[in-house]
């Protein structure tokens, strides 16, 4: 099983060729291969596939470390947009690949970075999902130990918590990530970024994901974070947003409009897994 290992802002990846119908791996194979000891380790393993939609020049799937699937990823939609550029499966500056949530656009800009059309945030409880009633730009709620927490919630194709924070470097990422995603709150459980916020313009972010803990960034926790402090009025249509692995750069008029998120794809090396 042929593969590429790669990262998007220290978010890693293995992207596997299923072009021409080839079967997915199981479950067991994708825990053996996400492994960081046993195995090749990653965040998220994502599969280039065939798409039967018209205008979408190949599709993907993803898979967390733990064998669960994920409705989407904007760091390794960008990794697999470089992947079809250097295989020629995408001829031009534009190009729409078809994800589990839904079709999105990848530009190539001339710096060679990739910028993607994440879609609209979606701040409906039920479609989050989270477990309340009322839309809200931050609710409050208290974790089993009673203490109090604020957070703002965002879809962007998978479910976000977004808490603002004093200070990045010392937020309990691990303990308030674990705790919200075995939350009632959330029944599909949730990522959870913890932002920082050091003007309109700039964010700090980490964040702890569903099925792999924290990564070094997340391209739609970076996209949610933004949506969740622009609703509040925290940040404002442009914003960089500073992850542990790199900088993303997201646009959002807000509205009914998309998010727009730009960063690195990189490279790390080719190999083949044998089982």
């Amino acid at each position: 099983m042929r593969f590429s290992k790669m990262h998007g802002a220290g978010n890693d990846f293995v992207i596997l060729d299923l072009r021409g119908g080839l079967p997915a791996p199981s479950t067991g194979t994708v825990r053996a291969i996400g492994d960081r000891h046993r195995g090749v380790g990653f965040d998220q393993l994502l599969s280039v596939e065939d798409s039967p939609k018209p205008g979408c020049v190949a599709s993907y799937r993803i898979w967390n470390s733990d064998g669960t699937s994920a409705e989407q990823c904007g760091n390794g939609a960008r990794c697999v947009a470089a992947w079809i550029v250097r295989a020629g499966i995408a001829s031009g500056p534009r190009f729409a690949l078809d994800s589990p949530a839904g079709p999105i656009q990848v530009d190539c800009l001339e710096d060679g970075r990739f910028a993607l059309d994440m879609g609209r945030p979606v701040f409906a409880p039920a479609a989050i999902p989270l477990g309340l009633d009322a839309e809200l730009p931050a609710y409050e709620t208290r974790l089993g130990t009673g203490e109090p927490l604020r957070f703002g919630a965002a879809s962007m194709g998978n479910p976000h918590a977004v808490i603002e924070v004093a200070s990045v470097q010392d937020a309990p990422v691990e303990r308030i990530g674990r705790a919200l995603q075995a939350s009632t709150l959330f029944p599909a459980s949730v990522n959870v970024g913890f932002a920082q916020v050091l003007d309109t313009t700039h964010i700090r972010l980490r964040v702890y994901e569903r099925g792999a803990g924290e990564t070094l960034a997340c391209g739609s926790g970076a996209c949610a974070a933004v949506a969740v402090l622009a609703r509040q009025g925290r940040v404002g249509p442009r914003v960089d947003v500073d992850l542990p692995g790199g900088r993303l750069s997201i646009d959002w008029p807000g509205g009914d409009a998309s998010i727009r998120m730009a960063g690195p794809a990189a490279f790390v090396f080719e190999a083949e897994w044998l089982e």
